[in-house]
């Protein structure tokens, strides 16, 4: 059954107004309000006044709505407004005050900069209105209805070149859903055994897609999916599916990537959405990743204990978007209604980010979406750094392309609240240009002299601190617990000379993009520097290159120190940022085919018919465990293992290697056999099949931090992965 809404009367109340003129109107009289209240002009100590009560009020206003869950979304709502007067108040004094210079060059710099800072305060603010209020939605379940009233599922899986046991894991997983098997049915569409690729004039090749196509037929048969090519290689992924659709009559559409595991109850939690409403035209859910991206694994190495990059995306911002009808379809771990789909000529090609264009067009018909936050997908993260940059190049050209082919700012069909939602989603992934305005705005002064802000020190000291303070706070109010201080900051670092090419690329020629099928399962068997790492080399180089004109300048031009040292500090600052980041860029080796994740499971180790023994599991991945067990004799070379699915709810037999053993230490290791089709689906349901299982884990590791831990920690790496290129590049030349 259905349990209560977890949101305060205060959220429901808004909710239930939100699409009447009432608010409307509340709205644009509160924005008036604030640009008029940041508009009023201060001498010098009411502005210090005023900043430092704000800081005051926003900081106790955050820790109230932090430890008082009764009126947390008051008190988050006064915080994040009082925060945002002080943002508009900054940005209007930057525009009206400070973008004064005799010199060209100098005020060419100021206006690049103040740009990238109106850029940077919109997405501020576009954030603070999307994620004011997230929802979090009831349990539903498929339970609850009549068997007449359950839909027909198609369920899809495209493929490209997808290896034959990644998708054999997919479509056992998708089996064992827990939904009328006479309602569901398994689609492998794959298109990398198309006409196109069999029959193509490289004969080495076409016979690889002939051999693949044969295979995977195979695979279907004996699974009891079915199995869909095409004629041609049209449209990527979006040509795919809609090629596909043609020969399909379900009511819903669940769409999964390649290697995207669900867990049992998928779909009893999703569709019990699309019974309850006939306009919900989507069904999101996150993308959960069960092995760390190329930052995580190499700089971090804190998969299991930081928030990943995509928690911050699908545990607040997809519930803030879900909360102003907005959440959109991500490719993945959705669930679609076929006559929806359909009046729009089913997935949009347009773009390279078919999903989130889908979603823009049959919002505007006024069709509604739903964000189901519980992990029940698991996937593969991207596991090099090239294949990570090209992943987000492709998003960051997709909704680009968006922008300028749909221009959703003004798609009447939209509500001014959607355009908000789309408009906030759609404008991060241009953070290249300002992220590479801050990174390169200090050398104009410190190499060139050119003048950044035309205001003194004391000017500088009561409106842009207290404006990155606020800034820095009221980030920590929305994503705290998802997002540790300066992660993003590393993150768009690390894109931004790459994105920047790419979304370059799209100006120039918005059809000009291909989809680029993102590598999945890369070698990693060895350490090496990534192809990419030049572009950082130049960079650290000019960042350097500054540091030694601000000891120029501290000698040469004594009367302006103070300038001197806030542009030396914020270049030291993006210094110190590039290094560190160096570590990144060292791909190390990875032993294990599967991630391991912490598990707490109590099991059975089954050594005879006379001898069972009772262990803790303390990690587990699809391929095998390590578990604590006491043992007085060495195990013998092949084991059992008994633990509880909750994906089955039952007791399931996984056979097991035994790896590794030390009585001492009570440590075992072993790798599950899987030599049929019994052993096989044990070892899915058990591992990936439990959401219960990825909903742990990841709120294990959702802590806050305070900023000065993140700090502490990025100047701690900071030094040693420069060494570490030093001898690596020695090494190769030797």
């Amino acid at each position: 059954m259905a349990t209560k809404k977890s949101t305060s009367p205060l959220l429901q109340r808004l909710k239930s107004t939100m699409p009447k003129l009432t608010l409307k109107l509340l709205t644009l009289v509160t924005l008036f309000l604030l640009i008029a209240l940041a508009s009023i002009p201060l001498h010098a100590a009411s502005q210090l006044a005023l900043s430092m009560g704000v800081i005051v009020f926003v900081y106790t206003a955050s820790s109230e709505a932090i430890q008082h869950s009764k009126k947390r979304e008051l008190f988050r709502l006064f915080a994040i407004i009082i925060g945002c007067l002080l943002s508009l108040r900054y940005l209007i004094w930057r525009g009206v005050n400070t973008l004064e210079s005799d010199d060209i060059f100098s005020f060419i710099a100021m206006l690049m900069l103040f740009m990238a800072e109106i850029y940077s305060g919109i997405i501020h603010l576009l954030g603070c209105f999307v994620n004011i209020f997230p929802l979090n939605r009831p349990r539903q379940s498929i339970k609850q209805f009549k068997t007449e009233q359950i839909p027909t599922v198609d369920l899809v899986i495209p493929s490209y070149n997808e290896s034959e046991d990644l998708l054999e894991v997919t479509i056992r997983a998708a089996m064992m859903l827990d939904y009328p098997t006479e309602k569901l049915k398994i689609h492998l569409l794959d298109d990398g055994g198309t006409d196109q690729k069999v029959f193509q004039e490289n004969a080495v090749a076409g016979q690889q897609a002939l051999t693949r196509r044969k295979t995977l037929q195979a695979l279907c048969q004996s699974l009891g999916a079915e199995y869909h090519t095409r004629e041609k290689n049209e449209h990527a992924k979006a040509g795919n599916i809609n090629s596909a659709l043609l020969n399909m009559n379900g009511e819903l559409v669940v769409i999964l990537d390649a290697d995207h595991v669900p867990t049992t109850d998928f779909l009893d939690r999703t569709a019990p959405w699309m019974i309850k409403d006939e306009k919900v035209f989507l069904v999101q859910s996150p993308h959960f990743m069960d092995n760390p991206d190329p930052i995580e694994r190499n700089y971090f190495s804190a998969f299991t204990r930081m928030p990943s990059e995509n928690d911050m995306f699908y545990n607040t911002i997809q519930k803030g978007l879900d909360f102003w009808s907005a959440s959109f379809f991500c490719g993945s771990a959705a669930v679609l209604r076929r006559r929806h789909l359909d009046l729009v000529g089913g997935i949009a090609g347009d773009s390279i980010t078919e999903d989130a264009e889908t979603a823009l067009e049959l919002h505007a018909l006024g069709y509604k979406s739903v964000y189901v936050e519980k992990p029940m997908i698991s996937g593969l993260a991207t596991e090099s750094f090239s294949s990570f940059i090209q992943q987000r190049e492709r998003w960051a050209q997709g909704m680009a392309q968006i922008l300028i082919l749909k221009k959703p700012f003004l798609n009447s069909g939209l509500s001014w609240y959607q355009k908000c939602g789309y408009m906030s989603s759609i404008l991060f992934w241009f953070f290249p240009f300002a992220r590479l305005v801050f990174l390169l705005s200090p050398l104009g002064y410190l190499l060139f002299g050119l003048e950044l802000i035309h205001a003194t020190f004391t000017e500088i000291l009561i409106y842009t601190v207290p404006h990155i303070i606020v800034s820095f706070r009221l980030s920590h109010v929305l994503f705290g617990k998802n997002r540790w201080p300066l992660v993003s900051e590393l993150y768009e670092i690390l894109q931004c000379t790459f994105l920047f090419r790419a979304l370059i690329t799209v100006i120039k020629n918005p059809n000009d993009p291909s989809f680029l099928v993102t590598p999945k399962g890369e070698d990693q068997s060895k350490t090496y520097i990534s192809s990419l790492a030049n572009s950082f080399y130049w960079l650290l180089a000019m960042l350097f290159i500054g540091n030694l004109g601000a000891i120029y300048h501290f000698y040469n031009t004594p009367e302006s120190w103070e300038l001197t040292f806030v542009v030396f500090a914020w270049n030291a600052f993006n210094f110190i940022l590039c290094v560190s980041l160096l570590d990144v860029l060292i791909e190390k080796k990875q032993v294990r085919k599967a991630s391991r994740l912490p598990a707490y499971d109590e099991v059975q180790i089954v050594i005879s018919e006379q001898q069972t023994w009772q262990g803790n599991l303390r990690n587990l991945s699809r391929t095998g465990a390590n578990l604590t067990l006491k043992f007085e004799q060495a195990l013998p070379e092949e084991i059992c293992l008994i633990g509880y699915s909750n994906a089955l709810n039952k007791r399931v037999k996984i056979a097991c290697q035994v790896m590794y053993q030390n009585k001492e230490s009570n440590e075992v290791r072993l790798q599950f056999l899987t030599r049929n089709d019994q052993e096989k689906n044990n070892v899915i349901a058990y591992t990936l099949c439990d959401s219960e299982r990825w909903d742990s884990f990841q709120k294990r590791r959702t802590r806050p931090i305070s900023y000065f831990y993140g700090l502490k920690h990025v100047v701690s790496v900071s030094m040693k992965p420069l060494f570490l290129h030093i001898y690596m590049k020695l090494k190769q030349r030797s």
